[in-house]
């Protein structure tokens, strides 16, 4: 298994589909389980690099259908119960085991109580309309711009990754500058006019 971190936890990210999506194994070093984090096409590339590790829960993000491309073939591979934030639920092809809202924990592959807050950037459609931007916007000042700057983030698509720090600045010179009240669609921080 190739890792992306090894330190308090090991993270390999895995590169699938055609739509450049990212699927996750975190797993805790000290018992070797794990939990996954998105499940996209090509799942034999995630499933190949759970080799020997325990996969106590399969987490999905949001119910774009990028990331559920390989739900099936992982879900029934893995056989470990899945966990969606409630207002994604009836995107899964399947009902899942855990239903997650707004401030509930669960446990992390370090096996520690961590918060799991899923934001509206994970869980509502993309910014199609000047209202949905400003959830998202909302979104990411109120919840992850809240943490401290070294926390890394981990892209669900593409192979660059950042931390809340560096989010932090280009959000601050997107904000900076004026916008149309109609602005919505695919934002960049720093090239948005």
């Amino acid at each position: 298994m190739t890792l992306h971190y090894d330190g308090e936890v090991k993270i390999a990210k895995i590169n699938m589909g055609p739509y450049d999506n990212n699927g996750y194994i975190v797993i805790c070093p000290d018992t070797n389980e794990g939990i996954i984090i998105d499940t996209p096409a090509e799942p034999e590339k995630l499933i190949n690099e759970v080799g020997d590790v325990q996969i106590k829960a399969i987490l999905i993000t949001h119910k774009h259908q990028d990331h559920l491309l390989g739900f099936a073939e992982i879900t029934g591979a893995i056989g470990a119960p899945v966990a969606v934030h409630a207002n994604d639920v009836d995107g899964l092809p399947r009902a899942p085991e855990t239903v997650l809202n707004d401030g509930d924990t669960i446990l992390s592959a370090t096996c520690k109580p961590r918060p799991f807050t899923p934001p509206a950037i994970l869980r509502e459609p993309l910014a199609t309309c000047p209202e949905a931007l400003q959830q998202i916007l909302n979104s990411v000042s109120g919840k992850l711009l809240t943490l401290p700057d070294e926390v890394a983030v981990y892209a669900g698509h593409g192979a660059v990754d950042t931390t809340i720090g560096e989010a932090r600045r280009r959000y601050q010179v997107f904000t900076s500058k004026s916008h149309s009240p109609d602005l919505c669609g695919d934002i960049d921080w720093l090239e948005t006019e």
